[in-house]
């Protein structure tokens, strides 16, 4: 196998059902209904303010648009650091201040939204907010991974086949189409789903072999954090 190379730059509670649910269930189970009642009425919490930069770049992007209009998003967005990082400090101190006055009045709007609030609705809120974290740490940690060129996970049989058949199957949406595969993946016979196993299984050597690599250089260069507990337990038991 060829040499690997870098590409460039929690657990859940179980409770018993006794008939009693835990305050943390019961703010989970509201926490839905009382996001919807927020959102339909005048009750809303402030938006958060933007940085100095932020309002720099809702300033300059239909400048930057105008004159550029053929450039992508992504584009237009690394002209517009490019000017902020241009700016002098005391150019840059306008959108700064502005952005700390808006602070200031953040806090004040959200004092009075919170002073409105029942302790369910609060708790709700919380809870909310956590999962939004949880959420962001999660895609964080999978850029991460992919920036670090961990291996794709193998793919079953069936996700093979659908790979395969996507562009003829029946129906017009995406739904549709994966509807008529699962019911033709369910009519083929043993003998006939029997490639697509080869290939799934293929594909887990695959996996194997270079996350084996993968985690060898996480080792090297001292990410041990990102490999696998059976592999951890290993390592350890050779030190």
């Amino acid at each position: 196998m060829a040499p690997f190379s870098l590409i460039s730059v929690g657990a859940n509670l179980l409770v018993k059902s006794v008939g009693v649910l835990s305050s943390a269930s019961i703010v989970r189970s509201t926490s839905v209904a009382v996001s919807k009642s927020l959102s339909t009425t005048s009750v809303q919490p402030p938006k958060k303010p933007l940085s100095g930069y932020m309002r720099f770049v809702k300033q300059q992007q239909p400048v930057v648009v105008r004159q550029y209009p053929d450039v992508s998003v992504v584009e237009v967005v690394r002209k517009i650091a490019q000017q902020w990082r241009m700016l002098t400090p005391e150019q840059k101190k306008p959108f700064d201040e502005a952005s700390v006055a808006a602070r200031k009045q953040y806090k004040v709007e959200m004092a009075k939204f919170q002073a409105q609030l029942t302790p369910a609705q609060s708790a709700a809120l919380k809870e909310e907010k956590r999962q939004k974290i949880a959420k962001r740490k999660v895609i964080r940690k999978k850029r991460e991974l992919t920036l670090l060129g961990k291996p794709k996970r193998p793919r079953i049989a069936f996700n093979i086949f659908m790979a395969e058949h996507f562009a003829e199957a029946r129906g017009m949406t995406m739904q549709a189409k994966m509807k008529s595969l699962r019911e033709d993946w369910k009519k083929m016979y043993p003998s006939q789903k029997q490639v697509y196993n080869q290939l799934a299984e293929d594909d887990k050597i695959r996996y194997e072999n270079e996350m084996k690599s993968w985690e060898e250089h996480m080792i090297e260069i001292g990410r041990g954090d990102l490999i696998r507990y059976r592999k951890k337990k290993e390592t350890a038991k050779k030190t």
